[in-house]
Order: C-alpha cells, then sequence, then structure tokens
C-alpha cells in the first residue's frame, strides 16, 4: 500500500456512501467503494435541501450539474390538514441565497444520487464495485481489513460504515446490538406527473398540512415535472422493516384521511387518478447520539443512517450525511495526525449537531401530528408568529445558535 497516499474502504454505495467518496477524494485519498446492489437503481423518492447541504454541494463544484436537475421553491406553506386553512407561510428562493448564502432545493433522490455518483466517477483513485457488500470485518489492527463475495481480503488505511440504518456491520464495531426503534409512524408516498396535480397545487413551493397523528407534505422535483407527494400516519408498521418500502392500500390511506379537508383528499387522489402508485416506508430511527463514540472508534468511521438515523420532521436525513461527508474531508486531508485520530476528529465535530438534528426531528413529529389543546396552541403559534416559527436559522447557518424555529 502506497504510503504517500490513504486508501478508504467504504461498505455501502448510497447518498452516503457517494458524498464521503467525493470528500475523501477531495482530501487526497484513495477510495474502494463497495455496494450491495449489482447496479445503481432509481430508488426512493423526493428530497429537500436546505441551504446548510448546498453549500457544500456546490464547494464540491455540483452547482451546475444541480441546477439542472432540482427544483427552487418559492416559499413554504403551512395548513390545516382539517380546515384547509393556511395557518403560516414564509418565503425560500431568493431570500434563503440573501440569508444563508445558498437556495432551498428540492430533488429526486435517484437525480441527487446520480449527481455524486457522476462527480465520483470522474475522480482519480474512486473505484465502486457494484455487487460486492462487505460481508465480514476481519481486522482493524494498523490497517482495515474487510471481505467481500469476490475479495476475500481488502486492505485499506479506514473503513467508512455508509450502510444504512439497518447497517449490518455496525454491531460489530461499537458493540451495540440493539436494532433501530419502530417509531410507530408510516409514510406513504407517490410520484406523479405535475399536469396531473389539481391547478391550485402546481406552483413551485412546499406545501405542508398538519393534522391531528397524521401529516402531508408535497414538493416538486425533477425541474418541476414531478410532484412528491409523502403523507406519514401514526399506526403498525409491517413485518419487514428492513425492506426501504412496501406495497401499500390506497384504501388504508384513504381511511386515515377521511377527516381530512378537500382540498388535501384532492392531492392525494390525484395519484390514483393518474396512474401513479402509493409506497409504504416504515420510519425506525435511534436515540439521538450521546457522545463521538457513535461515530468513530479506531480505523472504522460511520456516516449518515448507520451512526444516527433520524426521523424526516426536519428533511434533514440525507443532508446531514453530506454534512458528514464534508467534515469528513476536512478530518482525513489532516495529514499530520494518524488515522485514527483524524477519525476520532471528525466524530467529536459531528456528533453534536448530528444529535440536535435527531432530537428537534422527534419533537417536530409531535408538533406535527399533535391532537388537542397542543393542536390549538401550535395553529394559534403559527397564526401570529408564521415565518419567524418557519425558519431555521441555526440549521440553516450550520452554526450552533440558538433559534426558535419548528
Amino acid at each position: 500500500m502506497d504510503a504517500e497516499k490513504k486508501q478508504l474502504l467504504i461498505a455501502g454505495g448510497g447518498i452516503a456512501g457517494m458524498a464521503a467518496a467525493l470528500g475523501a477524494s477531495h482530501a487526497g485519498w484513495d477510495v474502494r467503494v463497495f455496494e450491495r446492489a449489482a447496479v445503481f437503481s432509481e430508488v426512493g423518492a423526493g428530497v429537500q435541501l436546505g441551504p446548510n447541504v448546498v453549500r457544500r454541494l456546490q464547494a464540491w463544484g455540483l452547482q451546475e450539474g444541480l441546477q439542472a436537475v432540482c427544483a427552487m421553491p418559492q416559499r413554504l406553506r403551512a395548513h390545516s390538514a382539517c380546515s384547509g386553512r393556511e395557518l403560516a407561510q414564509t418565503p425560500l428562493g431568493a431570500s434563503m441565497v440573501q440569508r444563508y448564502g445558498a437556495a432551498y432545493v428540492t430533488i429526486h433522490r435517484a437525480d441527487l444520487h446520480q449527481l455524486l455518483v457522476h462527480a465520483v466517477q470522474g475522480r482519480e483513485g474512486v473505484f465502486i464495485n457494484h455487487g460486492q457488500p462487505v460481508e465480514e470485518i476481519l481486522g482493524l489492527e494498523g490497517v482495515a481489513t474487510i471481505r467481500t463475495p469476490a475479495y476475500p481480503c481488502v486492505e485499506g488505511d479506514a473503513l467508512l460504515l455508509a450502510d444504512g440504518v439497518w447497517s449490518q456491520l455496525r454491531a460489530g464495531v461499537l458493540g451495540d446490538t440493539s436494532r433501530p426503534r419502530v417509531s410507530g409512524h408510516l409514510a406513504y408516498r407517490a410520484l406523479i406527473p405535475m399536469a396531473d396535480v389539481p391547478a391550485a397545487w402546481r406552483a413551485h413551493e412546499v406545501n405542508v398540512w398538519l393534522g391531528p397523528q397524521l401529516h402531508a407534505v408535497h414538493y416538486p422535483v425533477r425541474r418541476g415535472e414531478l410532484l412528491n407527494l409523502v403523507v406519514i400516519v401514526e399506526g403498525p408498521a409491517p413485518e419487514d422493516l428492513t425492506q426501504w418500502d412496501h406495497a401499500a392500500n390506497a384504501l388504508q390511506l384513504a381511511r386515515a384521511l377521511q377527516g381530512s379537508c378537500a382540498a388535501l383528499r384532492d392531492v392525494v387522489g390525484s395519484v390514483e387518478a393518474s396512474g401513479g402508485q402509493w409506497r409504504l416506508w416504515p420510519l425506525s430511527d435511534r436515540a439521538p447520539l450521546t457522545g463521538p463514540q457513535g461515530m468513530a472508534r479506531g480505523l472504522v468511521g460511520l456516516i449518515g443512517d448507520a451512526a444516527h438515523p433520524m426521523r424526516p420532521y426536519l428533511a434533514q436525513g440525507a443532508g446531514m450525511a453530506i454534512e458528514d461527508a464534508a467534515e469528513l474531508q476536512r478530518a482525513l486531508a489532516m495529514a499530520d495526525l494518524d488515522v485514527s485520530t483524524r477519525l476520532r476528529r471528525y466524530a467529536l465535530n459531528r456528533w453534536q449537531r448530528n444529535a440536535r438534528v435527531q432530537a428537534r426531528s422527534i419533537r417536530n413529529g409531535e408538533i406535527f401530528h399533535a391532537t388537542g389543546l397542543m393542536r390549538w396552541g401550535r395553529d394559534s403559534a403559527l397564526r401570529l408568529l408564521g415565518s419567524r416559527l418557519m425558519d431555521v436559522p441555526w440549521l440553516y447557518r450550520g452554526d450552533g445558535a440558538c433559534a426558535t424555529g419548528w
């Protein structure tokens, strides 16, 4: 192994893995990614990226590619799912650029993944191994040694786990055999052509509907050609939680929305009317991180959902993985430190922010799904304070400043 140029092994080739590969390459490391899937395929639905994330993508030279595939909503609107009444709104678009130095964008998950894949494939010293999951960590003394189906022994200077919320390798590294927590929340999601959406909802904006024990969100993706629609309800999950999504019964969703306003039901009904299909995503997470040991140990680091799976109520799951990758880049570039110290520096600089986002995401879910007096108080506060509550300066600035936002 070249003593001058370090090599990072990455288990997982999703958004977290590709972002990490890009960051490590910019830090001057060679990278070998080991991905379970035989080919990258279009999975998932929409992703919201705040200016805190867009700035990281810009730093990697991806602004032009991002603009070619994303949508840029002009405002965020919150409504009562029961009455249909608008509760509050806040500007996005140019206002976010002025306040935080980058736009707030919405993008198809597959487009974001491909943007990162193409960037990685253009980097010298980065190799993607498809159909080659990391099956076992053989050793971590001096070098990280792994085994895959085709490679009985692969050595690297460090190993990064980017294999998601259901990571099979995490327990052996952290000594934590606990399983992710079942949240009791189910996300129904669909993508439909914007032309099939009721005319009143074809605008470039993010709309959130807040109801008792449920909420919905929809926004444009793929340059505004598609609408991403997610409805999250509380209820029992399917038995198999390890699958990304499940066939969902539209009738079950319709029953959950029986008490909702006609406008929301019209948007939801456009999925079936357009021939679209609902997919079901049971939400699982882990408790917020309690220290850097949850993100690095010795020659192994963890990134994204493998380290800090979170609920989607702050729209920062993919964003925190990309922020992780940017911090990993900075840490890996510290050539005067040994590798384990670099990874610990990465973890020290990331765990508190990730823990805060995890905790705030849980709190937001309680607020979004509030019932009774709490729901009345939420709606009153939104009508009174509006944009101030919906903005999240500490998150979008990327610092620890205090805020009263959601």
